[in-house]
């Protein structure tokens, strides 16, 4: 570990799911290019969950950055987050670049999000770890406003 180094020099903001009240069916997040970085976490923040709503959250795996056939990485899959005590709760899911199906090109993931029921309040990030190709902050998306050091 390199503790002279700030955060920021490590890891990126890769892909988001903006904060919103997500009506029923699938968000999700732009493709991230894994060849980017060794490893990503999906990180799920739900606020209110809508009466008798479910969300259920996945990473899915494509062979372009357009989705070319798109299919879910084996079990990166929460289990599913209910209405009843699921309000006001995170999910988080590791991605390693051995998890995809390299053989057969897979190279780009996402994160995506079911609501199911009801609307339900949520947002997302895709944090990107250890950056192949220079600091962190050089390989953030571009709505990141600003990295404070």
């Amino acid at each position: 570990m390199q503790g002279n180094l700030d955060p920021s020099s490590r890891t990126a903001i890769a892909g988001v799911i903006p904060a919103q009240q997500a009506n029923v069916g699938t968000v999700t997040s732009d493709w991230v290019d894994m060849r980017s970085f060794f490893a990503l976490l999906a990180a799920l923040n739900v606020g209110v969950i809508g009466a008798a709503g479910t969300i259920d959250v996945k990473i899915e795996q494509a062979t372009s950055n357009a989705g070319a056939g798109a299919k879910p990485v084996g079990n990166l899959a929460t289990a599913q987050i209910v209405k009843a005590g699921g309000d006001n709760r995170q999910a988080a899911i590791n991605v390693r670049q051995e998890d995809l199906d390299k053989n057969n090109g897979f190279r780009f993931v996402r994160l995506s999000v079911t609501v199911g029921g009801a609307a339900s309040f949520l947002s997302a990030m895709l944090v990107g770890f250890d950056a192949r190709y220079g600091a962190g902050a050089a390989n953030q998306i571009n709505t990141v406003a600003q990295t404070v050091s």
